[in-house]
């Protein structure tokens, strides 16, 4: 693939370190390629580090840097196989690092990554640094979040309702920066009561004029629920006050942990589509 300036895609990104005084340990990048035949392509990567001293800061960054760098030297033609060896690498390239230092023992990432060829959505992710999809004013989470209370949820151990002030809430299951071979997940959930093999045959989904992607880190979604998160998206004029807005709200209601927001939308090709939502995010 080749590198390109314009992306096809409207894009926005912004992070911001919150409230607490800790070191910004977010790190994100969105290029823009072109496949030898060429076709467009937009790689968005967000990654939350783990392990203090700076190194969560180091693997988010590594973690970020590896996949894009995998990702830009592919051709883009087997997404799903390029995507698992970009998280491999990375997975691989923390954990040696992490061998290095006795400060950084320890250290991992979360990532989620959404890759668009064309209009096709392939995605690949580990940890809870989460995607959704806002599609015709409605949101949809597309990740599964890596943590123990997610499991809990799924093996009806804990109630829904318990999830938010959990003391497990954070307790990572699936990371970048593991000792353990690593895959990461290929689930892209479209819709409620999917199966596993279901979602992961969602990949390569064709994305709709409008259609909007956001990639962000839990400082985001631990405080700003998924109603919140769009009601902010529909009320900005646009979508870099968007990302500012959302980071805004989150630092507004304590700004425990680093924020860092991603979105991609597809440019809208009709006019069939509610021209208000066109306006406030294209801006």
């Amino acid at each position: 693939m080749r590198l390109v300036e314009q992306a096809h895609l409207h894009v926005t990104a912004a992070t911001h370190a919150g409230r607490s005084g800790k070191n910004n340990e977010d790190s994100f990048a969105v290029s823009a390629y072109q496949l030898d035949d060429g076709t467009p392509s937009v790689l968005a990567v967000v990654a939350d580090g783990i392990g203090g001293h700076r190194a969560g800061e180091v693997a988010s960054e590594l973690a970020v840097n590896i996949v894009s760098q995998v990702i830009s030297e592919s051709d883009g033609h087997q997404p799903q196989m390029q995507l698992a060896a970009a998280f491999r690498a990375a997975n691989d390239g923390i954990f040696n690092q992490a061998q290095t230092s006795d400060g950084q023992h320890g250290m991992g990432a979360t990532c989620v990554c959404a890759w668009v060829i064309g209009n096709r959505l392939y995605t690949a992710y580990a940890g809870d640094s989460r995607l959704y999809l806002v599609r015709d004013r409605s949101i949809q989470q597309l990740t599964v979040d890596h943590t123990w209370v997610q499991e809990a949820m799924e093996k009806g151990i804990i109630d829904p309702s318990m999830v938010q002030n959990h003391p497990n809430a954070h307790v990572i299951r699936r990371y970048l920066g593991s000792e353990k071979a690593f895959e990461p997940d290929f689930r892209l959930r479209l819709g409620p009561g999917e199966t596993d093999e279901r979602s992961e045959n969602n990949q390569g989904t064709p994305l709709k004029p409008g259609d909007l992607l956001l990639l962000c880190t839990d400082g985001l979604t631990d405080l700003v629920p998924e109603k919140d998160i769009l009601a902010t998206l529909l009320g900005s004029k646009a979508m870099r006050a968007s990302t500012q807005a959302l980071i805004s709200l989150a630092n507004q209601r304590g700004g425990h942990d680093n924020i860092t927001v991603a979105m991609l939308m597809m440019p809208w090709a009709t006019a069939a589509f509610n021209q208000s939502w066109i306006d406030r995010l294209r801006g």
